[in-house]
């Protein structure tokens, strides 16, 4: 999927592809200033908060530092039939942001469709899953102290300006179930800065940083982050550790003394590892990746005229003479080969206008397409789903 946010982030960082992901501290700006606010915007922010009965640790809010309790900026909406709906409190909340706060969103991109198709399209660039938090600070507020992720990511401010200082890691790749609480943060400074609109930085995991409008007065701040979470040995580990219950071995007790059978473990276990590759495991998780969110075609609601793929990873197309394999999340869909070319198109991650589409590759995409999207491999491409890509990615058949 080729999208405009993909590369104006590998062209700000001076990025080759993925592959540079967690290699070292980096900065940028981009070259469009509208693609920022096409993004996200401050106002559009506040209307998801609005709109949507959010919960803690969803949707927080920050003054000097500290949590605010939720009961000052939520209320309950009653229904004329006495429902009670959690909402945030919109007065109380303007007022915490006229006095100066932060207000945090994890996980826009399950609220926001310009999100999740970010997301997704970050997602089939880097292999790994992706999820994008939004940081609204206003006035002089403070963000948070300084700490580091486990996970590497990628900020993209937005609007306004906010301060920034990021340190080196004191813990090469510290994880978050780690055997060392890496809790003393570094001394050497990376960069220290401002924030713009318009410019990227990448973070890798375990850089100590810490972000504040602080001493700046009147003004505010919204940035996104990309979180990105690679795989480790670790998992590969944790990965092979499900697996050895297929072997009996592995099933029985571990007897102390004289009947724990040590050799035969080792061996098992080894013999296991050497079956199982990193690679084996990096091309299991795509497969095994739960299906997204979309909504479901019903024709009673009219006819199928638009679909877009929705899978986290790219599927997979595998050509076997007269057949051609569809392989993601699990699934595996075997087609005549005269289908390949309308499976390109379909699978491509740009939205597909099926009419357009049909003079094309011939009208067969139409009951292609229906299978696909019952397979939930794509999803019909709704006005707001549409809306995700617009400006974005263009479509499949243009």
């Amino acid at each position: 999927m080729e999208h405009r946010l993909v590369s104006a982030i590998e062209t700000a960082l001076g990025w080759n592809g993925a592959e540079d992901l967690g290699k070292g501290f980096v900065r940028g700006s981009m070259d469009d200033p509208a693609l920022v606010s096409r993004l996200l915007t401050p106002n559009r922010l506040l209307d998801i908060a609005m709109r949507r009965s959010l919960n803690r640790p969803q949707f927080r809010c920050f003054q000097k530092v500290e949590e605010v309790h939720p009961a000052v900026y939520y209320t309950d909406s009653v229904s004329p039939r006495g429902q009670s709906i959690p909402m945030v409190d919109m007065r109380s909340l303007g007022r915490l942001l006229r006095e100066g706060a932060t207000l945090i969103l994890d996980q826009a991109n399950v609220f926001d469709p310009t999100m999740e198709v970010a997301c997704r399209a970050l997602q089939w660039w880097s292999r790994e899953r992706v999820q994008v938090n939004a940081y609204l600070t206003t006035n002089d507020a403070a963000g948070f102290p300084l700490h580091w992720d486990d996970h590497d990511v990628v900020i993209v401010q937005v609007a306004g300006e906010k301060e920034w200082e990021v340190r080196s890691a004191s813990r090469k790749a510290p994880m978050y179930r780690d055997s060392d609480p890496n809790n003393i943060p570094s001394d050497e400074i990376v960069w220290s800065g401002l924030l713009k609109a318009g410019d990227v930085m990448h973070i890798p995991r375990g850089h100590w940083h810490q972000a504040t409008r602080t001493g700046s007065g009147s003004g505010k701040s919204l940035h996104v982050t990309f979180g990105i979470t690679k795989r480790t040995g670790a998992s590969w580990l944790a990965w092979l550790a499900d697996w050895c219950r297929e072997r009996e071995i592995f099933r029985y007790d571990l007897e102390r003394g004289q009947g724990l059978d040590d050799k035969a473990l080792t061996e098992a276990a080894t013999t296991l590892v050497g079956e199982r590759s990193p690679a084996d495991f990096l091309t299991a998780y795509e497969q095994e990746t739960t299906l997204p969110r979309h909504v479901p075609f019903l024709d009673i609601l009219g006819p199928l005229d638009a679909i877009v793929c929705t899978t986290h990873f790219p599927p997979r197309i595998q050509e076997n003479g007269e057949t051609v394999d569809v392989m993601v999340t699990g699934k595996k869909l075997t087609l005549t080969a005269k289908a390949l070319p309308a499976l390109r198109l379909l699978l491509s991650g740009r939205p597909v206008p099926l009419e357009r589409a049909a003079a094309v590759v011939g009208t067969e995409v139409k009951e292609l397409a229906e299978i696909l999207v019952e397979e939930e491999l794509c999803a019909v491409l709704t006005p707001e789903l549409s809306l995700g890509y617009t400006g974005l990615v263009t479509n499949a058949v243009s």
